[in-house]
């Protein structure tokens, strides 16, 4: 008689991360890999934060407006958002789920605001690479010594956005790599620039920092430097960019919360030597408050460096835009695809489609490329329209901040106990009410009201986008129910002890399977 002998079953051993995974009802075997480091991760957040972006974009605004003192503003917000963060790196360690907000959202409250904090932060990320790729369009025109116009800028954008898409598409490693040159390139220009400025072109002392110059002559300062503070407010975004990749970061839920605290730490420095280097180099304040001098950041560069050196500026920030432009996007299809394979967005069967061989969402990076070239080549027709579309972009992302400061608090209240690596223990409660009470104040500057001279539209335009896209999500919602598609585990934040128990027993099942 013939005994058969059965086949050897295969064990699957689970690594620490991928069990993470699987107790919270996530495949264990991520289609991910695992290939950003922490620096790598650092590098993410800080290239989508991009001092350099932030502050040569908006300084000739706030310093008209507000004069040196507007330098504070940065400290300000980088200790509000400091606090969103430490909120952040709770969620992330508990919920180490590509996508971000969205997961997160919607394991803390529940599939209907986890839908729409994914739909609003969607749109605002897609706005936002609009914007940034726009705002590219002068710096690379100067570069390049043509005449600033809207074709040019619109080409320059064009090109950012393809060049991005491009290498966003050769996968995790790749993106790892390209990020972390755009944090030496930006760090390291922002280093030098800032220094010799110091050093060869400083007109005044450390005592500017608390002199208005007649900015905010006629009304209450406090409102003007709020004005001003915006250069702050969006500055301090792009740390949340550390989780939207946690599925292809090594042990996320103790790296990415230091990763998003690092991102804080170096960014707000950068910003912050860069902002004062300037303000101690223009040579009249004056000038720029009373708008004679409309470009206070070129003026300097070019009397500082001298032709040539500000053409090798310009090249620095320009790989600062591009970094900008790669981190975002590099989020905004990690959310979409997150979305996509939850059944969320309108055409997830392409979207959540994964590259086997680049390891990424090709169909949703095409997705962060096309709609914002879109927005961009549709300012040649509108460039009322464009205003309106891209003064969503910070608002959203704060919107989006908060409903998971929000949620975070609820469950808190109902009993959520944190589990994950990262813990604020006693402290979590009051940091989580502080940084809601920030977010809320940060939302209130940036829809507020401040030139009444020029119309109801142009004052009131940020909060009419805000109410756009929230209620077109909310319509869609009724319409098409978008959160009753998925049966992802949504809610149970609160139950999570619970919930794990019987996790272990799904995990136990799968391996069995196998």
């Amino acid at each position: 008689m013939r005994v058969e002998t059965p086949e050897p079953v295969a064990v699957v051993e689970l690594d620490e991360d991928a069990q993470h995974l699987a107790n919270l009802g996530y495949s264990y075997e991520s289609r991910f890999k695992r290939e950003m480091s922490f620096w790598g991760n650092v590098a993410l957040g800080f290239t989508y934060l991009s001092p350099v972006v932030a502050i040569y974009s908006l300084f000739a605004a706030s310093l008209s407006v507000a004069g040196p003192p507007m330098f504070w503003s940065l400290a300000i917000v980088g200790v509000g958002q400091f606090l969103v963060a430490s909120v952040f790196g709770e969620v992330v360690a508990a919920y180490p789920v590509a996508g971000g907000v969205y997961p997160w959202s919607r394991r803390l409250w529940g599939r209907k605001w986890g839908w729409m904090n994914g739909w609003v932060y969607l749109v605002a990320l897609l706005t936002s690479i609009a914007s940034i790729a726009y705002g590219a369009g002068p710096f690379l025109s100067a570069l390049l010594g043509m005449e600033n116009t809207v074709d040019s800028i619109i080409i320059a954008g064009l090109v950012v956005i393809a060049l991005a898409t491009a290498l966003n598409l050769g996968g995790t490693k790749l993106l790892n790599a390209v990020a972390m040159f755009g944090l030496l390139a930006e760090l390291g220009g922002a280093l030098v620039v800032g220094g010799w400025l110091l050093v060869t072109a400083r007109h005044h002392d450390l005592s500017v920092l608390f002199q208005s110059f007649g900015a905010g002559d006629g009304s209450n300062y406090f409102v003007a430097f709020a004005a001003a503070g915006l250069i702050g407010i969006f500055q301090y975004y792009g740390f949340e960019a550390c989780g939207d990749v946690a599925e292809e970061v090594v042990n996320p839920g103790r790296t990415i919360p230091k990763a998003m605290r690092m991102t804080i730490y170096i960014g707000g420095f950068a910003a912050m030597f860069v902002c004062l280097s300037l303000i101690l180099a223009v040579p009249d304040f004056g000038a720029v408050i009373s708008g004679e001098h409309t470009d206070p950041v070129g003026d300097v560069l070019l009397a500082a460096f001298g032709p040539i050196g500000f053409k090798v500026v310009l090249g620095v920030v320009m790989v600062s835009f591009l970094s900008c432009v790669l981190s975002l996007q590099a989020a905004t299809s990690r959310l979409a695809y997150s979305m996509a394979r939850d059944g969320m967005l309108p055409g997830s069967k392409l979207l959540s489609v994964f590259s086997e061989t680049r390891r990424v969402p090709p169909y949703a990076l095409l997705l962060a490329g096309i709609v914002p070239a879109l927005i961009v080549i549709g300012s040649k027709v509108s460039s009322d329209a464009l205003t309106v579309i891209i003064s969503f972009a910070a608002m959203g992302m704060y919107m989006g901040f908060q409903m998971v400061v929000l949620a975070s608090l609820r469950a808190r209240i109902l009993g959520w106990k944190p589990n994950g690596a990262f813990r604020l223990g006693a402290w979590g409660f009051p940091i989580n009410v502080a940084a809601l009470v920030w977010g809320v104040l940060g939302i209130i500057n940036m829809a507020w009201p401040r030139t009444p001279e020029d119309g109801w539209f142009a004052n009131y335009v940020v909060l009419i986008s805000a109410v756009v896209v929230v209620g077109t999500g909310l319509i869609y919602m009724a319409w098409k129910k978008p959160h009753l598609r998925s049966e992802a585990p949504a809610a149970d934040a609160v139950s999570t002890a619970s919930y794990r128990s019987g996790a272990v027993d799904r995990v136990a099942a799968l391996k069995d399977e196998r």
